[in-house]
Order: C-alpha cells, then structure tokens, then sequence
C-alpha cells in the first residue's frame, strides 16, 4: 500500500471516528419520540485489547509481560521501516481524542443531571485559559460575588469538580467517584458543603475559593493533561486550609484515576479516608505526612 492510499485510509477512520463521536452525543439525547438509536452499521470498532505486533519474538514472554505493566505501545511490530498502518490508525485516533479532551467543554447536560453550580474563572476562553496561568487560579468577579452570597460556610470538606485538561476525564468519572467520595465523608460525620463545577479552572483557584467559603479541606477533582494511553485520567488535589503562602508542597495529590489505573469509585472510597486523615492532623502535602511518619515512629 502506497503513502497516499495510507493517508486515504487514515482520513477515512477518521472522518468515521469523528461521526461515531457525534452519534454517540445524539443517543444521549432525549426527544419526544424517545432516545435516538444509533445506526450498527455506521460505526467502526477498534478492539482496546493489546495485540502482539511482532513476527516470530524472540523472547514473546518478556514482551507479553511488558504489555501487562504498562500501556505504553510495546510489541506493536512493524512494517518495513515504519509502523504498521493499523498501529499507526489507532495512534492517530489516541491523538485525536486527547486533543478532544482539552478543546472541548463538559456537557452542561452531566453538570445539571449532577446538580452542581457552575462557578467560572477569569479565563473567558479557552485561549486565555491555555495561555495565561493565573487567570484559571482566580474566579471571575461574578463568581466571587455568588459565592459570596450562596455558598456554604465553615464547613469541613467543600469538593470542586473542574475540567482542567481534560472534559474527557470529567465525564468518564465524575458519575461514580463523587457518590462514593460523599458517601464515605457523611458516613465519617465530616460536613460537606454542595460541590461546585468550575469552568476553565487550573488547581490553585482552590485557594481562592477556601478563603471565600472558609472550609477545614478544599478537594478538586480536575482532568489530567491527556496523554495518547488515556486521555479519561482524573486527579485529585487536597490541601488543608490554604492561604497566601500556600506552595505546591502542601498538597496531597492521588492521580491516575480512570477505569485503567485507579477505579474511579474506590478512588471516592479511599479519599474520604484520606481527607479525614488530612483533618484529623491537620496538615496536607510533606506537612502531613511528616507528622504521620512521627506518629508512626
């Protein structure tokens, strides 16, 4: 096969990818008549199990073995000089959607359903929000002043939800780790103030927000930069009262959440276990865990 019947190929999944994209959008809308049903026969399925690219390996174990504890592309053999045009299809798709995961927005129809206020930064698009650092640490004006006015006070946990890098992360997690996370701190009689969605948010407008609502523990669930293994990684950033000299060091952060690394709702599980942790010493980040090593020692 050619380069220019390749790149035909390829612009052909691609185009295909893209509408298999839109029709799963339209499902799940609601119309009078019903959910829209999506057409078999337009979609093209890419099987996420890894494949043995290599002709007769050498050592096919130590390549099986590699595959199992990384999802990095191992084993994906070649063809000639270059990748196989299957390997190299997929590749393309990776990129695509992790360019999707940062352009795109989080459905105002997952915000709703999840009852969640929407709070925005100062970052007015996405050009600004990707240019300009601190404009995604500050609510706009706007917010300050609804915050201001209706958000809870001086409760223990007050939980952000903000897409960051990642929409895609937002959506594929937030449904199953935020009833576990809420579940677990009342079942730790920690009062938990209504989370919030903020737009075009970067992790430090946390502080701002704590020292508007005045809470023991600020916790954001914000989507990871997109890599091409997964662009659906959520993170999760605490930190103990933060103020003007809050750094980096005095969050605690547990990242890799998704269906492939930390399941989502073991990760709301195990992080209201950590944010009573974080209030019961009060500290987060290296504070934190130098005041647990001393209690252990």
């Amino acid at each position: 096969m050619n380069q220019e019947k390749i790149e035909q190929v390829v612009e052909q999944v691609l185009r295909e990818l893209t509408r298999k994209l839109e029709a799963s959008r339209v499902e799940e809308m609601q119309t009078e008549e019903g959910p829209l049903q999506r057409k078999e026969k337009d979609v093209i399925l890419f099987s996420e199990e890894k494949e043995m690219g290599v002709e007769r390996p050498h050592h096919l174990q130590a390549i099986e073995r590699a595959q199992q504890v990384t999802p990095a592309r191992i084993g994906i053999g070649r063809a000639g000089t270059r990748m196989r045009t299957r390997s190299y299809l997929q590749f393309r798709i990776d990129h695509a959607a992790a360019q999707d995961a940062v352009m795109k927005d989080v459905s105002e129809e997952l915000v709703e359903s999840l009852g969640l206020p929407v709070l925005r930064t100062q970052a007015e698009d996405m050009t600004t929000y990707l240019m300009d650092l601190d404009k995604g640490r500050k609510l706009s004006e706007k917010s300050v002043h609804w915050l201001s006015e209706h958000g809870e006070k001086k409760k223990n946990v007050q939980i952000l939800v903000c897409d960051g890098l990642s929409s895609s992360a937002v959506e594929a997690n937030i449904r199953d780790i935020l009833p576990s996370l809420e579940q677990g701190l009342k079942l730790k009689n920690l009062s938990v103030a209504r989370p919030l969605f903020v737009k075009r948010s970067r992790v430090w407008v946390q502080d701002h927000i704590a020292s508007i609502v005045d809470c023991d523990v600020v916790l954001s669930l914000i989507g990871e930069r997109p890599g091409l293994a997964t662009s659906e990684s959520l993170s999760a950033y605490m930190v103990y009262r933060p103020g003007a000299h809050t750094v980096e060091a005095d969050r605690t952060v547990i990242s890799n959440i998704h269906k492939g690394g930390f399941p989502p709702v073991e990760a709301g599980a195990y992080l209201a276990d950590l944010i009573g942790d974080i209030i019961q010493h009060e500290a987060s980040g290296v504070s934190y865990m130098r005041k647990k090593n001393n209690q252990n020692n």
